[in-house]
């Protein structure tokens, strides 16, 4: 099937391919070469050693992976019920869960912030750590997270699939672990990378609430260390792709249905 895909691509598809490769590739291999670069026409891993030598590298990337963690737990635990929920019993709240889902988009992030200052008077255990941040991070991965799950669900039978499972005995709860999850798979490991790569690059919430994640980070290090920050540049693209890489082979590996036999 691939193979006659490949051979209905003519050759103004094959030069789409090649424009989105270079579009994507170079900009990336100029700013690998830029953090070799060690004046004139010398080229080192002197920007490399740099990073490994620095202290708060190792603790800002591990509080980005940790609000990117928090994050994904907290928009899978609300949006799986909630959503399916309403495709199979309230389908009339659909725009209204588009209109939530959208919001992110109109209200500008700086203003986010200026509403989040309003809970500054909120408990300390909450206010007073990093994972405060988790509340604006929800809201920006939302849109992504919410549209992947909506096209999972779409491409399921979700309505036959329950009265299968209630047919046969099980609960609401057996029927959503056992049956929709496996079924939800690829959207939610598409759920995963894309607030993933929200929360790693987001920079206005934590720099304006005075939180070091990592991209907070990398922005201190480019006004100092111009090659520095074009390798964490790189370095962060390629823990983006291997946390990517390692999520999809683990969402791989799951092939068989819970309980099934």
């Amino acid at each position: 099937m691939s193979g006659a895909g490949a051979n209905r691509m003519g050759p103004g598809g094959w030069t789409t391919l090649i424009l989105a490769g270079v579009y994507f590739v170079v900009p990336l291999a100029m700013t690998a070469a830029f953090s070799l670069w060690e004046g004139g026409s010398t080229y080192g891993f002197e920007a490399y050693r740099l990073l490994l030598a620095s202290a708060d590298l190792p603790d800002a990337l591990l509080l980005s992976m940790e609000l990117a963690l928090a994050t994904v737990a907290a928009l899978l635990l609300l949006l799986v019920p909630a959503m399916i929920f309403m495709n199979l019993y309230a389908p009339g709240l659909r725009p209204l869960f588009e209109f939530i889902a959208t919001l992110p988009f109109v209200v500008p992030a700086i203003a986010l912030v200026a509403g989040l200052t309003a809970l500054f008077t909120g408990p300390e255990w909450l206010i007073g750590t990093p994972f405060y941040l988790v509340i604006p991070y929800f809201f920006l991965a939302l849109p992504f997270a919410y549209r992947s799950l909506d096209v999972g669900l779409r491409a399921i039978d979700l309505t036959t699939l329950t009265e299968a499972g209630q047919s046969l005995g099980a609960g609401m709860g057996q029927i959503i672990r056992m049956v929709i999850l496996p079924s939800l798979r690829a959207a939610l490991v598409g759920s995963t990378l894309l607030t993933l790569a929200v929360v790693m690059g987001e920079f206005t919430f934590a720099n304006v609430l005075l939180f070091r994640t990592f991209a907070v980070y990398m922005n201190q290090m480019g006004q100092h260390e111009a090659t520095a920050a074009a390798a964490l540049a790189v370095v962060s693209f390629l823990i983006t792709w291997a946390a990517m890489l390692g999520v999809l082979i683990a969402g791989r590996g799951q092939t068989s249905i819970p309980g099934g036999h």
